[in-house]
């Protein structure tokens, strides 16, 4: 009798680990087939012209959507890191488990989430664009892409400001280390991994948003000279190229060149957390 049960729970378990390879195993080929395809389609088209630094009618040229793309990527993280990391850190270390305030700030940051892009982008274009006069510029695209990816950088910041043992800030107390001392030196430091996979998957959806971007810092395509100057960014430029449908081979090139550069970013970004983590546990 024994040894049927025993027989049966290795039978369970042994479904439950076919399931789940199986759904692994889809999603790494869904991924691979789609970035497969767009590398068929569009390396053959990586020509010279592409990589021209002015964009014209002829070349279509993608490096200002490009250099665009990683200015609003800087100035949308550097605006939403701070309030994010800062928030998160008063909700986790200060704020008291559980009232009204947190449950309120923890709400309010769902729902920022599940609101779809094409109303921030209605938002950004009412609030910045227009009431503050910002006209469409990378300044007005960048503020609403923050407010955009700061539910994510909450979330992950808190998940990570909690994984982070109590025995660190007790140590820390025991040694005489005020609050703010334990939290710039010790809990910081320990939940940086965290930190910087919020900013990748925020970084992410930076290079990945045309919607909200459209109607705030606009699809003019020309290298932006300062912050209140209009900027197409990769993915407006990707919309622009299909839409008109006549470089439809350029929209192809044009989009395995963002997948090579958003892995190479997801790449830094990995290492340089696998770094802190090991200066971490080696100091």
């Amino acid at each position: 009798m024994v040894k049927k049960i025993q027989s049966k729970k290795r039978k369970r378990i042994s479904f439950g680990q076919v399931v789940v390879w199986t759904s692994a195993l889809l999603t790494v080929g869904i991924a691979l087939m789609i970035v497969g395809i767009i590398f068929w389609k569009g390396i053959p088209y990586l020509t010279p012209s592409l990589f021209a630094w002015t964009y014209t009618s002829d070349n279509v040229s993608l490096m200002p959507a490009l250099v665009n793309t990683l200015l609003m990527l800087v100035v949308s993280l550097a605006i939403a890191l701070p309030v994010g990391v800062a928030g998160s850190v008063y909700l986790v270390e200060y704020a008291a488990p559980g009232n009204r305030f947190v449950r309120l700030v923890n709400l309010m940051v769902d729902t920022l989430a599940g609101i779809p892009s094409i109303v921030y982008g209605l938002f950004g274009a009412l609030f910045f664009v227009q009431f503050f006069g910002m006209g469409l510029s990378l300044l007005a695209g960048a503020l609403t892409l923050s407010i955009m990816v700061l539910p994510t950088i909450m979330k992950t910041t808190q998940e990570a400001l909690r994984e982070v043992p109590a025995l660190y800030r007790e140590g820390s107390y025991g040694l005489g280390a005020g609050k703010l001392r334990t939290i710039t030196k010790i809990v910081l430091p320990a939940a940086l991994p965290g930190i910087l996979s919020g900013a990748i998957l925020a970084a992410g959806r930076v290079f990945g948003e045309s919607a909200a971007l459209i109607f705030t810092a606009g699809t003019l395509a020309q290298v932006a000279g300062s912050v209140t100057d209009s900027a197409r960014t990769m993915a407006v430029h990707l919309y622009a190229l299909s839409q008109e449908g006549l470089f439809l081979n350029e929209t192809y090139a044009s989009a395995a060149v963002l997948i090579v550069v958003v892995l190479l970013m997801n790449g830094l970004a990995a290492w340089l957390a696998k770094k802190a983590e090991r200066r971490r546990e080696h100091g």
